[in-house]
């Protein structure tokens, strides 16, 4: 026992010593998200050569917090830590999991969905990256932990699709579309929560994030899903003036029902 809180006492000083910026809201953020486990697995993360340096808070949520930070050979990392804590993650999220053969066996108890969740999304975006999509690159999981490729300069994420402006959104429109065809047809996925508030624009390429949610195309309710993820990006390009198919078209063209999507 006294070994155990030995090791919980060296690990959380060698967490907040790596944490370079000392402003009171992240130092707030950084106890509230490292409870023991958590701690611990960081705390690994870093004895591997996983973790070089944690610098700071990129973003923030009720489910999850986003570190910035740099890894092995010095390359820019994205620690999303997924909050063991929080009393809303349950809610919504068991849809997305029953159904999916990957995950069949699986505790309700909220840190072994939680726990699950940050597996799922690194799973997602390994299928998602053999496929050819532009995503985060998943570098490792454990527990509630996920490592991933930092999308950004100097710790400053790429801009949201919605706060890019677009000379040629037709262009882009496209690409996206493409995107969420090779996702379904390669990847064997449907993102299930796609819109302009989870995908970031690199040189006017997008990159598409917020991969827990994905399911496979048997899922029971991978159609509805998809449905739904090319209405949100008909929608929002058509507000910006760009003349988009109708969803059944648009939805026969991504599962390959249809060879052409105009």
């Amino acid at each position: 026992m006294a070994e155990r809180k030995l090791r919980r006492r060296v690990a959380r000083y060698e967490v907040k010593r790596l944490m370079r910026e000392k402003r009171s809201e992240e130092m707030e953020s950084l106890e509230e998200v490292f409870d023991r486990s958590t701690l611990m697995i960081v705390y690994r993360m870093l004895n591997r050569g996983y973790i070089k340096n944690i610098h700071g808070v990129v973003r923030s949520g009720k489910e999850s917090r986003i570190y910035w930070g740099s890894g092995k050979r010095k390359n820019p990392i994205a620690l999303k830590i997924y909050l063991t804590t929080s009393a809303e993650f349950r809610q919504g999220r068991v849809m997305y999991i029953q159904g999916d053969p990957r995950f069949k066996r699986t505790k309700m108890d909220t840190r072994s969905l939680v726990n699950l969740w940050a597996l799922k999304e690194f799973r997602n975006l390994q299928q998602a990256k053999q496929a050819g999509v532009r995503v985060p690159a998943p570098i490792f999981v454990e527990g509630n932990v996920l490592l991933m490729e930092f999308i950004g300069r100097n710790g400053i994420p790429a801009p949201l699709l919605r706060e890019t402006p677009l000379d040629h959104p037709g262009r882009v429109y496209d690409k996206i579309a493409e995107a969420v065809r090779r996702l379904y047809q390669k990847g064997r996925l449907v993102h299930g929560d796609l819109s302009e508030y989870n995908i970031m624009m690199v040189d006017l390429d997008p990159v598409i994030f917020d991969f827990a949610q994905a399911v496979l195309p048997e899922h029971p309710m991978a159609r509805m899903f998809l449905e739904r993820d090319l209405e949100h990006l008909n929608g929002y390009f058509s507000k910006i003036g760009v003349t988009v198919p109708s969803i059944e078209r648009l939805t026969s063209w991504v599962v390959g029902e249809d060879g052409n999507q105009s």
